[in-house]
This record gives C-alpha cells, structure tokens and sequence, in this order.
C-alpha cells in the first residue's frame, strides 16, 4: 500500500490553475475572475442595512438617514432581511423534501422507483401511529408520502418529527413558541412578517427565524433525508474516491450535480445498463464513468459509491476539463455560467427541473413517471457526444483520494454495535459512543457543515478546522460541501487516523473509521439531530449540554442560514467563518450571538480568524465537559 499523504489546499490550486489554463485557450469564464468584477462587495448589503421590500425606496439606513420612508430603523431592517433569507432557505431544503414525498407516491415494484428500505418505512410508520400490519409495502408507502405531504400545510399541530427530540428539547419549543407548524406555513408567516408596514421588532423576526429554520431541519429536510432512504436505501459504509481525478479520459463522464437524489439515481440505473455501456464502446469509449458534484454528489456516493469529481467551487472545474460529456443537473447551488462555458467545450448542459431553468442549456423536463426514459435519453446525449471531444483540451489532474462514506445514523449504531460486548451491553445504541465522551477519550463532536464561498479561501477553513479538531481528540461528522473537501483532501480515508490525537486514533482503530465521517449532503443535517437527541437521552443530558458544537466555516446560501437557526435552535452552539449580513444591526447581532441563548441554550459565534474559530470551538467542548464534570 502507498504511503499516505493529504491532498493540500495547494495542489487543488496549482491543478485549478492548469484548468484555467486549459479554458483560456477557449475564451472560457469563470467564477475567479467574476469575483474580482464584483469586488468590493456593497457595503449596504453585507450589513443588512438595504431595504427594497416596497417601492417607496429603496432605503438604506446611514448616520444621516436613520429611518426608512415608513420610519423602521435599522434593527427592523436588518430582522426582516434576516427572516427573509432564513425563509429562502427553509423553502429550498423544504421543497427537496417535497419532491421526495411525491417519488414516493409514485413507488411501484414495476415502476421506475421502488421501496429499498421497506423496515425503514414501517418504523416511520409505527412511529407516526400507522397501522402497518398485513398492508402491502407499496399500499404503505402510498399512505406515508401523503401524510407526509400534509405536513405542509395542515391547518393544526406542530411537525410529527419533533417528537424525536428529547422532551426538554420540546419543552423549550414550545415554551419559546418556536415548535413549528405546517411548514409552508411558517416560509408564508416570515414573508408575511417582513412585509410592508408588519414586523419590524428584532425579537419577533429572529425569533420567526428560529421556528422557520426548525420547520426545515425537523420537517422538510428530515422528510426529505428518511423518505430518500426508503426510496433508495439507507446509506452504509462504502468506499470511493474523491477529487477531479475520479474523471476517466477513455470513457464517457456524466457529472450530476446539485442535490435531489431521483435524477441521479436513475442517471447511475441507466449508466450502469450493459446496452448502454454496449452503446458507449461502439462510440469508441471504454465505458460509462458517473462522477459527482456537489450534494448530489454526497447522495449517489454514500449510496452506490460513485466517485465524488468536487463541491460547489468546483462545478467549473469539470467542464474545463475537456472531458465531461454531460454535466446533468436537479436544483439548487448550480452556476448559470455552466451553459455558456459548456459550449465553450462539447460538453452538453442538461437542466432537468422547472425549479432551475438556466440559459444555453438542453431542457430535459425530469418527473417519477417518465423518469427511466429521461435518464436514457440524457445519458444516450452524452455517450453521442463523446466523438466530439477535442483531445488537445482534454487536461485531468492526477490527483484523487480513497474515502469511506454512507455514515447514516442507522450505520453508526451497526458500526458501533461491532465494539460492544453483546453478552454485557445492549445492542443498536449510541452507549459506546457516550461512553467514549464521557471516560474523555472522545473530547466531543464537531458537526462541520455548508458550502464553500470565495470569501474564504476556498476549502481551507473546512480541512485546517478538520486536521486541528481531530488533533484533539474531537470527531466530525460532515455532510454537503464541507464532506467533499474532507474526503478531497483524504481525511475520509482511514488511514487519517494517524493525524489524531490517542484517543481518537484508537477510536478510529477500534471500530475502523475514519475520523471525519460522511452523513451525507446538506438536507441530511437532520441526521446530525437525530444522533445528537438520541446521544443526549443516552446520557441522560440536554443537548445543549453535550460538548458538541456545529461549524459552517464557509457558508454562502440562504440554505445555510436556515441550517443554522435550526442547529442553534435545537441548543447546539454554532460557529461561522463567514459573517452574516446582519452586522448593521447592534440588536439584531447581540440577539443571535448572545440573546437567543436565554431562549433555546445555545447561539452563535462569528469568527474569521480560522485559527481563532477552532480555538473557540475546543474551549466552548471544554467548558461543556467541565460543567458536567467529565
């Protein structure tokens, strides 16, 4: 076996460099130059201070001009902008959710979509009070979707999924009057709180903020994670590969990207379809290679193990290597810039949602009924247009990690159960794990999460927080963005064991993981929330007072934001590298950092000094484990 070695920060420069080398020759765009159009950033809009919400301005609030036209001041404007945002965010994560629901509607054992996880259907169901004896799975599935679709806009009651939390937890929810309802409810309350002449007090917004966050992380996303499972099987531990490298010259690349699981599901059937790999070496190709960008990424490699090509920044990155034949893409977190740099090269753009119609791209309308014959079709496209490839703009790094992925929490407790002595302990529990916390060999868990943003440079923050923490004796667990530059760099390989300190390393020893384990992509945060609820109830502890803490060191979107409320809403203390816009506002800051505390036991910090952030991170895991007295 080689000796390892992480990939560093560096050399994804120097090979993002070539590749800008490579579309020169082209003419092509791309995001580094863009960003040095679009600097220096509008000071207005980074502080929050810029309200366009009706046309009596815009306003923007300055020593000079204190108050808006209407009179709100500047910590009305910033709430509001705020909420906003936190609703954009809870829509997009919450409607992934609802796609999935109406998949699962459409599940048939003769169909394009089946049930694979049918024990997890039925726990859902007994866990939601539905009776699952002698009913047929398909009959069961059927019911399940359309009682999770009612959990957006059912006129009474909060969302089934909080009972998952530990009663304090829920105590607090509804204490705060934060537990939240119908999930569209609460995007279409923060939309009607931020208009014209309604909210305009800080504590009100950021609290609407909190509740609206909550109905993604414990509604929207959570359905949107375990109805995923269902359709397309729990995730386990499987080996891949990671980096831009996973791309093949002799064979015909098909990159999907963006974040629903249906589309690339059934990109990677027909991928794997010997008529079409048939297809494929007839137009002078060796094979079908499925590579992977972004969450859509993290959703087909922890499932079937295909290689994972990058995260959001690198979405450019694949098509200027001359080599992708199709780049296919679902929603969310997808440049526009694809299609004209797509047709700089042969490489075909293929949207496939009318949530994310783009310019200069083939529109391939994507639904669970004709689902199998778009995935041929589109995957037919890209093996057509391998013989158009031109070889001298052909440029693939040579660079690739192993990594092991597909950490679902029903994996961490099989994978823990395989270190408990079954004749002593029970089984299918998080006790190893509690007990590795509280003896201290663990010092504590850091759920690193979120995008990258060319205000940081780019993945530096998420793999030098990574090499400190588990320097520490502290555990991640990672998902979206933030997963995908872990396992670029190689610390998803086991072998990074070696990079931590005794007591992590002889964890990682132990059961035989790595020490920053994939849970998935962004909506599967909500696992992160089941395994901390259920860890608390092992330990008999708040979660606010487990010594674990949340990190977006490079967050960029709207998704994020909403993340985030729910995380700190849930009481664990999260950590940001990126500000948010909200630092016009005195009130509105001091609330987030400081405030909601007295509210839900947890808050924010901001920090950019990366060094500083993980200082801070291993200091607030200490002062916890003080204060429990371990």
């Amino acid at each position: 076996m080689s000796e390892f070695k992480l990939t560093s920060v560096e050399e994804f420069e120097q090979a993002t460099n070539e590749l800008l080398e490579n579309g020169a020759k082209v003419g092509a765009d791309a995001w580094q130059f863009r960003v040095k159009n679009q600097t220096p950033h509008c000071k207005f809009g980074e502080q929050g201070t810029c309200c366009r919400i009706c046309t009596m301005g815009p306003c923007r609030i300055t020593p000079k001009a204190p108050r808006g036209i209407c009179g709100c001041d500047v910590h009305g404007i910033v709430g509001r902008n705020f909420l906003r945002f936190t609703a954009g965010g809870s829509a997009t994560h919450s409607d992934h959710g609802r796609e999935i629901c109406h998949t699962l509607h459409e599940a048939d054992p003769n169909g394009n979509y089946k049930v694979k996880d049918p024990e997890k259907l039925i726990r859902i169901a007994k866990e939601w009070g539905v009776e699952t004896e002698g009913k047929d799975i398909y009959d069961l599935a059927h019911e399940m979707s359309e009682l999770a679709l009612m959990e957006y806009g059912k006129p009474f009651g909060t969302q089934r999924f909080l009972k998952r939390a530990p009663q304090h937890t829920q105590e607090i929810w509804e204490r705060e009057e934060i537990a939240p309802r119908a999930i569209d409810r609460e995007v279409a309350c923060s939309l009607h709180m931020t208009h014209m002449g309604c909210s305009s007090l800080p504590e009100a917004l950021v609290r609407q903020s909190l509740r609206s966050g909550l109905s993604d992380g414990w509604g929207g996303s959570m359905m949107g994670t375990e109805f995923s499972d269902v359709l397309f099987g729990t995730p386990k531990p499987i080996e891949t590969e990671a980096n831009l490298g996973v791309m093949k010259e002799d064979e015909v690349n098909i990159i999907v990207h963006g974040h629903d699981p249906s589309l690339s599901e059934m990109i990677c059937e027909y991928a794997d379809d010997p008529e079409m790999i048939a297809y494929a070496k007839e137009m002078g190709a060796k094979g079908i290679n499925v590579a992977g960008v972004c969450c859509t990424s993290n959703e087909v490699a922890m499932r079937r193990g295909v290689p994972m090509a990058g995260n959001f920044l690198q979405q450019e990155n694949v098509v200027l290597t001359g080599a992708c034949e199709a780049i296919v893409v679902d929603v969310q977190c997808i440049f526009p810039a694809l299609g004209p740099l797509s047709k700089c090269f042969h490489t075909k753009f293929v949207t496939t949602s009318p949530i994310a119609q783009m310019p200069d791209a083939e529109y391939i309308r994507f639904n669970a009924k004709t689902a199998g014959e778009n995935a041929k079709a589109i995957v037919k496209m890209a093996i057509e247009n391998f013989k158009n490839r031109k070889p001298e703009l052909v440029h693939i790094p040579h660079m690739k990690q192993k990594a092991t992925v597909g950490y679902s929490f029903e994996s961490i407790i099989k994978t823990l159960d395989k270190v408990t002595n079954s004749q002593v302990d029970q089984t299918g529990t998080l006790m190893p794990l509690w007990q590795c916390v509280a003896s201290g060999v663990i010092r504590g868990a850091v759920a690193m999460v979120g995008c990258n943003n060319p205000k940081v440079r780019p993945d530096t923050a998420h793999i030098e927080l990574m090499k400190k923490l588990i320097a520490h004796d502290v555990i991640i667990v990672a998902s979206g963005c933030s997963a995908q530059a872990a396992a670029r760099a190689g610390l998803m390989d086991k072998r990074a064991k070696d990079l931590c300190g005794a007591g992590l390393k002889r964890v990682c020893e132990l059961a035989d993981i790595p020490p920053v384990l994939h849970m998935g992509s962004c909506v599967d945060i909500s696992r992160m929330m089941v395994l901390v609820a259920e860890l608390a109830k092992i330990g008999n502890v708040n979660i606010s007072q487990l010594p674990v803490v949340g990190c977006a060191p490079e967050w960029m979107s709207e998704k994020a934001v909403s993340i985030g409320n729910y995380v700190v809403a849930t009481g664990i203390d999260t950590y940001l590298g990126v500000e948010p816009y909200v630092s016009g506002s005195t009130e509105v800051t001091g609330l987030l950092t400081n405030g909601v505390r007295d509210w839900v036991e947890a808050a924010y910090t901001v920090e950019k000094d990366i060094d500083k952030l993980g200082d801070a991170m291993l200091a607030r895991i200490e002062e916890k484990r003080a204060a429990l007295g371990v």
